[in-house]
């Protein structure tokens, strides 16, 4: 029997355990109890030996609206600051690693993980989906690497794995403009594998194909998951490392302020560079 959690719903049935995203954010977004829960989820799911395949799915209206910024406030806020001393900046480093641990927890969870993507699946969100395995969208799907947009460079994982999905230059667009994108265009670039005409076919096709990889040998298609992660895990990990020292150091900044009041303020901001 699995525990409970507050930011994470979980059913396992015929060796598929399908996890929802249930906030509890505005639309599932990331906040506290999410960073908090989802190396648990995960690590939980992976010593589960009724599990086979992880699907990943958000609740309700869409997928995931990433991190809660308004949620984190207490916890980033005072680390952020441009007066902050050493202390601060090496607890900052140790958040950004704690929070590195959930999409980890997906990557390095033997079981295969699908991510099935409806609606919003913004800036944090991108970071889960890409820890996963495969990714199927609805035509609704809405992706977008947004961390640039409030002048944070993305430092849970985006930047590492989305190379190894979609490539140098489909990464270095996505993540240096922060624009959206529709499933079309992700599927076009690789981003997601499939693409269904609603909803309700998303999750039909995504339980199928759970089922079809959950019906093989198991302890093989764990294998397979880690032979394939070998070829990329040290240099994600690394990467992960580099940006968790970079962001420790400069994230703090006039222009994080500014796009932290315009987000308050619901405007557009107007980034200076200090």
């Amino acid at each position: 029997m699995t525990p409970e959690f507050h930011a994470f719903r979980i059913q396992i049935q015929d060796h598929i355990a399908e996890v929802q995203l249930i906030g509890p954010g505005k639309g599932n977004a990331m906040g506290p109890e999410f960073w908090r829960e989802c190396p648990l989820v995960f690590r939980e799911l992976d010593r589960n030996e009724e599990v086979r395949v992880v699907l990943l799915r958000g609740a309700g209206r869409c997928f995931s609206f990433g991190l809660d910024l308004l949620a984190m406030a207490g916890e980033l806020g005072p680390l952020l600051s441009q007066d902050a001393g050493l202390r601060a900046r090496e607890k900052l480093l140790d958040l950004i690693g704690e929070m590195q641990a959930g999409p980890d927890a997906a990557f390095h969870c033997r079981k295969p993980v699908i991510a099935a993507i409806h609606s919003h699946c913004l800036g944090g969100a991108i970071d889960l989906v890409a820890a996963c395995d495969m990714r199927l969208a609805s035509k609704t799907a809405i992706l977008s690497a947004r961390e640039v947009r409030v002048a944070m460079v993305a430092d849970v994982g985006t930047l590492q794995r989305l190379p190894h999905i979609i490539g140098e230059g489909n990464t270095r667009e996505l993540v240096m403009t922060g624009k959206d994108i529709g499933a079309d265009r992700a599927f076009q670039i690789g981003l997601v594998n499939e693409v269904f005409a609603d909803d309700e076919a998303l999750f039909v096709g995504a339980r199928a194909l759970a089922a079809q990889i959950a019906a093989n040998p198991p302890q093989v298609v764990q294998g397979v998951k880690r032979v394939m992660n070998a070829r990329i895990a040290g240099s994600i990990a690394d990467g992960l490392r580099q940006v968790a020292l970079w962001n420790s150091a400069f994230l703090a900044s006039e222009d994080l302020g500014e796009a932290m009041a315009a987000f308050v303020e619901k405007r557009a901001p107007v980034f200076s560079g200090k």
